[in-house]
């Protein structure tokens, strides 16, 4: 599935931020517990724009995280409605800007605009460009049973699975062991 360069990047950066919950990251803590957290992870994606780096904004963004997470997994017709929703919610003006050596790309709010605003509203016009193509399908839940991370398949083929390499590798292990197993019992 190819989506328009911008929207791949914030449908990535999305998954970022969503998977520094603590049930979803690496390190099963919260992965976005400080303002200092919050801007390193905002620097790695080149987010631009106004960063008040408090505590206020990044409780801001916890709540879209959550927000997020939530949005994830709603199916077509209710994803549409909560988009909607959110376009209207950060007063949403698509328009095309060009800075800090991007190309052409969409922005929606102002770039003095609070920073959840305008994290919430280039979330919500990449998943118009999702639900617009009927690709809500590949917006998935981690298949790691002990991994609650999110993806976005942008596979050709649509067959991702897991959240990381990581927990793919551990779910495989795991069934290669069981396998082992079974064949060890079947055999004694």
């Amino acid at each position: 599935m190819h989506f328009a360069p911008d929207t791949d990047e914030v449908l990535l950066f999305d998954i970022a931020l969503a998977n520094t919950a603590p049930t979803a990251s690496r390190s099963g803590l919260d992965e976005l517990a400080s303002p200092a957290e919050l801007t390193a992870l905002l620097d790695e994606w080149r987010f631009s724009g106004r960063f008040d780096r408090d505590e206020a904004e990044l409780a801001a963004v916890h709540g879209f995280r959550d927000e997020l997470r939530a949005l994830w997994v709603l199916d077509r017709d209710a994803m549409a409605e909560r988009v909607n929703a959110m376009l209207r919610e950060t007063d949403a003006q698509p328009r095309l800007e060009r800075h800090d050596g991007f190309d052409w790309h969409l922005h929606t709010t102002p770039m003095d605009a609070p920073l959840v605003d305008r994290i919430r509203a280039e979330a919500a016009l990449a998943l118009v460009d999702v639900v617009r193509t009927d690709e809500t399908d590949r917006m998935r839940v981690c298949e790691a049973p002990d991994c609650t991370g999110l993806l976005i398949d942008l596979s050709r083929n649509g067959s991702k699975r897991f959240c990381s390499v990581r927990c793919g590798n551990r779910v495989n292990m795991i069934a290669f062991r069981e396998r082992k197993a079974d064949e060890a019992n079947g055999a004694g």
